[in-house]
């Protein structure tokens, strides 16, 4: 009697590159703890080595792919990778990305869920300005506040992936949940076509 095939393990889903820089921090960190400089130094080193190394290589592959980091549109084998969360960041990491930040804005708003559009992008402060596109706003379309919350942390993961320069984002309310303007009663002077004394309904200023 044959013994049977152990199980299929689930392979284990590849950090992104912001996960791993988050990583190697820690164990930075935990290094710095000890109180061994020369041994924090090393590994300072040893990380500066291995980036240099692996950005290298990248490089060399997206110039043989025949793609030139800060362009437009991009055509050929390498504009298929470009969806790729993983890819994309760690062309991004060494900009080396050839899509311009304004193109892979879009392609990470493309990747969620919950529409969004752009209001504005601060280069200098790489703050991102985004309105809900969904009707009703806030999110998942109910627009309560945890729903909302969750959509924007969904935002901000992918931008992490495609657009590691955009520092924070700043959600402005939809058209939808704005208020609408209010209404005042006020009595026009005699002389007014009006009429003496007659109330009338004003927009507020």
């Amino acid at each position: 009697m044959s013994a049977a095939a152990p199980p299929a393990t689930a392979q284990p889903r590849a950090l992104d590159a912001v996960e791993a820089g988050q990583r190697v921090e820690d164990l930075l960190d935990r290094l710095t703890t000890t109180g061994d400089r020369e041994v924090c130094t090393a590994a300072e080193e040893l990380v500066r080595v291995l980036m240099d190394f692996y950005g290298a290589g990248l490089a060399r592959i997206v110039d043989r792919l025949g793609a030139t980091a800060g362009g437009g549109a991009v055509e050929g084998p390498l504009a298929e990778l470009l969806d790729d969360e993983l890819v994309s960041s760690l062309l991004a990491l060494h900009d080396l990305h050839p899509e311009d930040t304004g193109t892979r804005i879009a392609r990470a708003l493309d990747s969620v869920s919950d529409p969004v559009e752009v209001v504005g992008f601060d280069e200098e402060t790489g703050i991102l300005r985004l309105r809900s596109a969904a009707e009703g706003g806030g999110g998942g379309g109910c627009g309560c506040p945890s729903t909302a919350a969750a959509a924007q942390r969904t935002v901000e993961d992918a931008l992490a992936c495609y657009v590691p320069e955009v520092n924070g984002v700043e959600m402005e309310p939809a058209a939808a949940d704005r208020e609408p303007p209010l209404l005042q009663i006020a009595t026009r002077p005699p002389a007014d076509a009006a009429g003496p004394g007659r109330t009338v309904a004003a927009k507020a200023p």
